[in-house]
């Protein structure tokens, strides 16, 4: 019954791989992903992921979520910067430097979507809130002929038919290249499903199973590249969603796709009218509630390795590069783990020789 899709967690990984490797190599590294998804699976690996200590987990979900966050302040408020750097610091800067071009428009049509979104979802949490308030900003633009940037003036036209099936562009120095990446996007999809799953069973009393979660996405994932798509998973929150409308099987998730699908055929052309303040205020709310504000307090009382382990995930994941934050956190981790784990000397048994 998960909702499966793209989530917030991939903006950064598909934003850096498409700036260093172009759209080809975001392909390639999806499709890569998913075949290690896939032996993931059928070597029974998706109980492993649950090992993960929850502080790495939660350091690189709120890092990624300032990244998101920030990477949104330039439509937010309309600046003009015609190139924003990918590293963090230099791309502060560079926003605070542009604070001068703030564009009132934008400003508007931002601060409309957030409080109806907000509003809506306090109201009549079951309604698409989110659907109305993004029409509602960008139908203002277009009503009033305000100077911001939409999807069809900065991207173009968008496709209205999915492309014929076909392979990444494989070779072997490719491969090399982008097989750290293609490890984070597979390690991501993996966390996040299983994450998913988990608060499905919570919410309707099922269980899930595990490895064929991990498999499923790894399907899930070459398919999306042998159709040029993105990374995808099982989507927290719209799986969350789906149950609290009534959705109890997988039929629902099927529904799903064949809706965005009808919508992307049928409604394309719409879709280039999309503010870009408009959406950015949906990210920046996307970002808000990844990082699990109500939780914080929370993270304060953690044991102080626990702490210690997030705020270093946290810090390299914003500072450095993701794959880094995972790798580190996750190899400090399972060390504070073994280090914690007790054993007698009493139950050991010397080998026979």
């Amino acid at each position: 019954m998960q909702i499966n899709g793209p989530t917030g967690a991939f903006i950064v990984v598909v934003f850096s791989v498409i700036t260093e490797h172009g759209y080809d190599g975001l392909v390639l590294a999806t499709f890569m992903a998913g075949l290690i998804l896939i032996v993931a699976g059928y070597m029974r690996i998706g109980r492993l992921i649950a090992y993960v200590p929850e502080a790495v987990v939660n350091g690189f979900t709120i890092g990624i979520a300032i990244i998101i966050g920030t990477s949104q302040l330039k439509d937010l408020f309309g600046l003009s910067i015609e190139t924003v750097p990918a590293e963090y610091i230099e791309k502060t800067a560079a926003l605070w430097q542009a604070a001068d071009t703030i564009n009132p428009g934008a400003v508007l049509v931002a601060a409309i979507t957030l409080i109806l979104i907000v509003a809506i979802r306090r109201v009549a949490p079951r309604f698409p809130g989110l659907i109305v308030a993004v029409a509602v900003g960008s139908g203002l633009v277009v009503q009033q002929d305000l100077s911001v940037d939409t999807i069809a003036s900065r991207f173009g036209s968008l496709p209205s038919q999915l492309p014929m099936p076909q392979l990444p562009d494989i070779t072997l120095s490719r491969v090399q290249e982008l097989l750290p990446t293609a490890m984070v996007i597979a390690f991501l999809a993996g966390v996040e499903s299983l994450l998913s799953a988990m608060v499905a069973d919570r919410m309707n009393g099922g269980q899930h199973r595990p490895n064929a979660e991990v498999l499923a996405q790894g399907v899930a994932n070459v398919a999306s590249s042998l159709f040029g798509g993105m990374p995808s998973t099982g989507a927290i929150a719209r799986t969350a969603t789906n149950i609290k409308a009534g959705g109890k099987t997988p039929v629902a998730g099927l529904v799903h796709a064949l809706v965005i699908l009808a919508v992307m055929t049928l409604a394309a052309p719409l879709a280039g009218y999309l503010a870009m303040p408009a959406l950015a205020a949906v990210l920046i709310l996307t970002a808000w509630n990844m990082s699990e504000p109500h939780n914080w307090r929370s993270h304060l009382t953690l044991p102080v390795a626990d702490r210690v382990l997030l705020v270093t995930t946290l810090v390299l994941t914003v500072l450095v590069d993701l794959t880094v934050a995972i790798g580190v956190g996750v190899s400090f981790g399972l060390a504070l783990r073994l280090r914690n784990r007790k054993s007698s000397p009493e139950e050991w048994t010397p080998p026979e020789r």
